[in-house]
């Protein structure tokens, strides 16, 4: 696993060949970053990595100066593999949660500035991913959510509905929470 850019760009990581998670491409990961960097700065910013896998998302966040990354990840070899790594970067700023997803969406009350989730594309109920997030109490004004899909899933018919991006195989659904004007 690489980090892509910011404080911890170009570290790699040798990941167990255990895992099981999919992790998102290095092109997909630094072309959706390029994009969320042209709308946020993310100095301070909260996170949230759904289905965190390798946890390159959350390290790229916290890499990026995200002041607090939240992981969920069920899978002990997944949710080991982020401790090891959080532990060799000194990261104090990452909550670990090694738990179900769809529990901590339902039940969690913190706000976060943006949220990402990458389900296992072969996920029963992959399809209510989306919408149990947009319909959850994490977001606020302002937040961004992001999902990343295979092609079979178009989200673009829900609300708060902003992008779709592609990079090669993988797919991203954005959704924007507005900010109310004022």
């Amino acid at each position: 696993m690489r980090i892509i850019a910011g404080k911890y760009g170009r570290r790699r990581f040798q990941v167990p060949g255990n895992i099981t998670a999919r992790p998102t491409t290095d092109m997909a990961r630094e072309n959706i970053f390029n994009v969320l960097g042209n709308w946020v700065d993310f100095e301070g910013l909260t996170a949230l990595d759904l289905f965190s896998g390798t946890g390159a998302m959350s390290f790229e966040f916290l890499s990026r100066g995200c002041a607090s990354v939240t992981s969920v990840e069920k899978a002990t070899v997944q949710y080991n593999f982020i401790a090891k790594v959080k532990a060799l970067l000194h990261e104090h700023n990452l909550l670990q949660v090694k738990g179900d997803a769809f529990k901590y969406v339902a039940t969690c009350r913190q706000q976060y500035d943006i949220i990402f989730a990458d389900p296992p594309y072969d996920l029963p109920n992959f399809a209510l991913v989306p919408r149990l997030i947009l319909e959850s109490h994490m977001l606020k004004p302002g937040t961004i959510v992001v999902v990343e899909h295979s092609k079979a899933y178009d989200f673009s018919a829900l609300p708060h509905f902003f992008q779709h991006r592609a990079y090669g195989k993988v797919n991203f659904s954005i959704f924007k929470i507005d900010v109310p004007a004022e």
